[in-house]
């Protein structure tokens, strides 16, 4: 049977899971809501490269992204930020969707699945 690691569990999530050389994270937000959408996106992906780290992987074996923001206006600027962050022809398959937020300062949330 494969080993299922998990990094950080608590009751109700893990921050990500590894199975089979494949790692899938939290929905993760920004660590100052008080932020705009450029600077909660950048805490996203600063948390998101620090997760992959953690699994010895990077942005460049990204498979598929989910992105939740809470105002579909701001996805312009989200995407000015993800497409730096992102290595050149590296983009994954990707959804970007309005949602309402578990907290309301919460204005973008990423989730990935990745490979080693």
């Amino acid at each position: 049977m494969s080993r299922i690691i998990r990094t950080e569990p608590n009751a109700i999530l893990s921050k990500a899971v590894e199975y089979h050389g494949f790692i899938f994270t939290q929905g993760v937000v920004a660590a100052d809501l008080s932020k705009g959408i450029e600077e909660q996106t950048k805490s996203v992906l600063d948390q998101i490269d620090e997760i992959l780290e953690q699994h010895g992987t990077d942005k460049t074996r990204i498979l598929q992204a989910q992105i939740w923001v809470k105002d579909i206006a701001d996805r312009a600027a989200l995407n000015t930020v993800w497409s730096a962050w992102l290595p050149e022809n590296m983009a994954p398959a990707r959804a970007c969707v309005q949602a309402v937020m578990a907290d309301p300062d919460i204005l973008v949330e990423i989730m990935l699945t990745t490979t080693k």
